[in-house]
């Protein structure tokens, strides 16, 4: 064995107990920036596995607040392929990932950034208070990752590659999707950064 694959099954080995996740049969961790594509990427990967498809959405829509993002909802949706099974899950990711998955199926979750968002922060305050971490919520989806078997899409946004926000509740946001999204990554069989519309691949 060369000294680089050691390297690397010994890196490999290490994220695995830093986050005490166990890989399942088949994930493939998405993420990218505002209009990199990488929904519809995701959504391609799951329409070329062959397999029934549930589409798991976190996203918490209010037309009435926000109408931009409301028309952003629909044009998803009527991209995705009619006969696909919609799980909405704004807060419980963990337990609809554990009804949905299964061998010969295909889980497709559309996003962390929306899910933590929904964990953090209630509508009911916009102050600077800083919130209490949802841990529990963390280490069931760790969890519920690690007993799926099938294939799980996950996407998620990459939000830290620019100057530190201002305010430090945004601050918080934007470390614990970096750390969330470090979490899946370790736990993933495949990892790719989308940029422009194509896929770079960085794990698998």
């Amino acid at each position: 064995m060369s000294a680089g694959r050691y390297l690397s099954r010994a890196g490999y080995c290490l994220e695995r107990r830093r986050y005490n996740i166990e890989m399942t049969s088949e994930l493939t961790f998405i993420l990218g920036g505002a209009r990199s594509g990488k929904s519809a990427y995701a959504e391609r990967l799951a329409a070329e596995s062959g397999l029934p498809v549930t589409y798991i959405a976190t996203a918490r829509v209010d037309a009435a607040r926000d109408a931009e993002f409301a028309e952003r909802v629909r044009h998803h949706r009527e991209r995705r392929p009619a006969h696909w099974r919609l799980v909405e899950a704004p807060l419980d990711l963990a337990d609809a990932l554990r009804a949905a998955a299964d061998a010969g199926h295909c889980v497709l979750i559309d996003c962390l950034t929306l899910w933590l968002n929904n964990l953090l922060f209630t509508g009911e305050s916009v102050d600077d208070d800083v919130v209490a971490l949802p841990t529990s919520a963390f280490n069931a989806f760790d969890a519920a990752l690690a007993e799926t078997r099938g294939k799980v899409i996950v996407v998620s946004n990459e939000i830290g590659l620019g100057v530190v926000p201002l305010g430090a509740l945004t601050r918080l946001y934007v470390d614990e999707l970096g750390r969330l999204n470090q979490r899946v990554a370790a736990a993933s069989t495949h990892a790719v950064f989308m940029a422009a519309g194509l896929p770079l691949a960085l794990k698998g």
